[in-house]
């Protein structure tokens, strides 16, 4: 799917919808909610560079488990994101290369033992290491055998072989559709497996502590091969790494893809007398309309998390709203914020492209839905420092890019009558957008470019391309009121 930007200069060469926002010709669409949320993990269960949709706080425990041990991410940074409201949550698990799946060889009891069967978990990780197995003959069949799963003293299910051989032991595990923890092989000829009572998997290995910027780079173009919104980091990287994901957002972004990220700083920082200036600087040297940067953490049910963890709940706060909302004094459901800004840096952190969120006296809400551009490049306005007017942006992007490729690219004639056809098409859309107070009613129009059609035009447009201009004027919320009061 071709798109992106265009230049007069330097005219794309494949076929597509090209299209420039400029600052008097912005447009949007209300499309309901866009909201797909990618979150690179580390964690101690679960698949491995896999992406995995998370629907719920359950399927969180049961993919990647809830503990954080040895690093893992996953458990804070996608529930985080599931109390943002996105419409869909993709995670991503990262591991180093010693990560390593659990397991056990078990012996048959002949004079000289052998092995017999063994056990792996069915993901790298240390989880493993707490599975344990008990085999004793079935009380109901003394031919039959019966091996116990257990995690810890939790006893995860019963597999029992008929005739009590390995084999048959192992057709129960691997055929069995809610096994989530173990896969079986017979090894050698097989046999009877010997009693045992809690032989415990071993050698699991997470395979948090070795990964590097290199590795969540290198997640880069499989996160590229997805169909995503926003993606938020899973701790609080260095610049280094917020830079290469910044342009890598930059990048795509020209190349037609409405794709936002959200980055946060440490807990160190976040509580720091510095809190506000180390915010900003972080912000000024990202200074882009698809980049967010959250300055504040938060606390819940009693556990402070930093910014960076925060993010993940700002991507899904933002991938979940309606294009007509505002992420401005969003209500959100933590108790506080783990540092309270002034006035002044509250202030700053408006002025300086930082994502805040502050504690009222009664609930924690978001400051004003802002984005990291603090200085708008050449055909930009103040409306790129929105979040909302960027998502607006995108959508109408999205939209009529796929039904350029739908419908007119390459099946449409280039006449005056195909080209009159596509103004009216873009007219009846738009006029859907001032339904949902998306865009002003009445305040939108769509010709073709003056720039390339007419007398004076100083550019002739190729036979097979077309050039259009829409004026439309975005609709705001309502941040800022001023009154005047009289007493009399």
């Amino acid at each position: 799917m071709a798109g992106g930007t265009w230049e007069s200069t330097n005219k794309p060469v494949l076929p597509g919808l090209y299209m420039n926002f400029k600052a008097a010709a912005a447009s949007a669409i209300q499309g309901g909610v866009r909201g797909t949320v990618v979150v690179p993990v580390k964690a101690n269960w679960g698949p491995v560079r896999e992406f995995v949709e998370i629907g719920s706080e359950h399927a969180i425990a049961e993919l990647f488990s809830t503990d954080s041990l040895d690093g893992a991410t996953a458990y804070q940074s996608l529930y985080l994101a599931l109390l943002g409201g996105p419409k869909k949550l993709l995670a991503y698990r990262l591991a180093d290369n010693t990560a390593a799946a659990a397991s056990v060889t078990l012996q048959n009891a002949e004079a000289t033992p052998s092995d017999v069967l063994q056990l792996q978990a069915k993901y790298p990780g240390s989880r493993g290491n707490g599975f344990s197995v008990t085999i004793q003959p079935s009380l109901g069949d003394p031919a039959a055998r019966e091996l116990r799963l257990y995690e810890g003293a939790k006893l995860l299910s019963t597999y029992t072989g008929a005739d009590g051989s390995a084999a048959s032991i192992a057709a129960q595990i691997n055929e069995d559709s809610v096994n989530g923890w173990v896969t079986a092989k017979v090894l050698g000829d097989g046999g009877v497996p010997a009693d045992v009572s809690g032989a415990a998997l071993s050698g699991g290995q997470s395979g948090n502590s070795g990964l590097t910027n290199a590795d969540y780079i290198a997640m880069q173009d499989a996160v590229e091969g997805q169909e995503f919104d926003v993606l938020a980091l899973d701790y609080a990287a260095d610049m280094a790494l917020l830079q290469s994901f910044a342009a890598w957002v930059k990048r795509i972004r020209n190349e037609g893809r409405g794709v936002m990220a959200v980055f946060g700083g440490n807990a160190a920082d976040d509580v720091s007398k510095e809190a506000a200036n180390l915010a900003a600087a972080r912000s000024m040297a990202l200074n882009h309309e698809g980049i967010v940067n959250v300055g504040t953490g938060v606390r819940l049910s009693g556990v402070d998390y930093s910014s960076a963890q925060t993010a993940a709940y700002v991507a899904g706060l933002i991938a979940g709203q309606r294009l007509n909302q505002s992420a401005t004094y969003a209500v959100t459901p933590f108790e506080d914020v783990t540092h309270r800004w002034t006035r002044s840096e509250q202030e700053q952190a408006v002025r300086s492209g930082v994502f805040l969120l502050f504690f009222d006296g009664r609930q924690v809400k978001t400051l004003r839905g802002i984005n990291t551009l603090v200085n708008p490049a050449e055909g930009q306005n103040n409306a790129w420092k929105k979040i909302r007017s960027i998502r607006v942006m995108d959508a109408i992007n999205e939209d009529l890019q796929n039904a350029a490729e739908q419908t007119y690219i390459g099946k449409v004639n280039n006449t005056e009558e195909g080209r009159l056809a596509l103004i009216g098409a873009v007219k009846e859309y738009l006029a859907q957008l001032s339904l949902s107070n998306v865009i002003e009613p009445d305040g939108y129009d769509v010709i073709l470019d003056p720039a390339y059609y007419g007398n004076s035009a100083v550019n002739k447009p190729e036979p097979d391309q077309v050039f259009l201009q829409w004026n439309v004027k975005l609709t705001d919320v309502m941040e800022q009121l001023f009154g005047t009061f009289y007493v009399q």
